[in-house]
């Protein structure tokens, strides 16, 4: 399923989009598979299945340890692929990773490995919109959403380059730093979503980690939330995962869905 299909259809229903995080191979492909069910069972509308890599700079210490274990259990970019594929959950998955994986990879079979695993969407947190041509043009070629984030300090000018190429939606970081769960939802949040203007969805992470939070983004004029280490953290505590992952996921879309 597109990206823009899943909006569409919540759109009709006038909902918002829950759209959770986890880590390909953290702590195994199976496991993986079980909690994206889980996840999607909740009301999980789109998930992005990160790809681990070494050195995941945007991303805190939660999902620092979840790529440190994926990669230790010996996930590598074949096995996503073929893991992403083996994934049958009627919802978008998103590829969060590292532009050093796709560059090695070389980008154009990057993009079409993508697309033939089923993945519609490709999220680069160390790509700028400035090198991101050779991605661009593939992601073309193969109908695979190229989605660019725009932080607190992204200048207007700059938030209007992305805003031409970007497709899927608009990934809106909603503070300065890395990834992670917080207490509260920063200022930053409601006033970057008045200046993103654009006719993509827009959607927020970085610190959204309940439904009280997710409701506030909501209330703030988003499109959809992003929930990651809190879902990521479940997974690390190894108990009960699958039923508490589930619990999370439908306390967060009852706020998206205005329930």
């Amino acid at each position: 399923m597109r990206i823009a299909e899943k909006f569409q259809e919540l759109k009709a229903k006038k909902e918002k989009a829950l759209i959770a995080y986890v880590c390909a191979g953290d702590p195994g492909e199976d496991a993986t598979k079980e909690y994206v069910h889980a996840l999607v069972k909740g009301g999980a509308d789109i998930v992005e299945l990160g790809l681990p890599f070494s050195d995941p700079v945007a991303d805190g210490p939660t999902i620092q340890a979840a790529s440190d274990r994926a990669l230790e259990a010996g996930m590598n970019p074949d096995i996503y692929f073929e893991l992403a594929a083996s994934i049958k959950e009627q919802v978008p998955l998103v590829c969060m990773t590292y532009y050093n994986l796709i560059f090695r990879r070389g980008v154009e079979k990057f993009v079409k490995d993508c697309a033939a695993s089923g993945i519609t969407g490709i999220i680069v947190p160390d790509l700028p919109i400035e090198e991101a041509d050779d991605i661009l043009k593939a992601s073309k070629i193969h109908g695979v959403d190229i989605i660019f984030m725009v932080t607190p300090i992204t200048d207007k000018d700059r938030m209007q380059k992305i805003f031409s190429k970007d497709s899927g939606f608009i990934y809106i970081v909603s503070r300065l730093g890395v990834t992670g769960a917080r207490a509260d939802v920063a200022k930053s949040t409601r006033d970057i979503l008045g200046k993103v203007n654009t006719t993509l969805p827009r959607a927020v992470g970085f610190g959204i980690s309940n439904g009280k939070q997710a409701a506030e983004v909501i209330a703030a004029g988003a499109d959809a939330v992003i929930v990651g280490s809190a879902f990521v953290n479940i997974i690390a505590s190894q108990e009960n995962v699958k039923e508490r992952l589930e619990k999370l996921a439908r306390e967060l879309k009852a706020e998206c869905s205005g329930q």
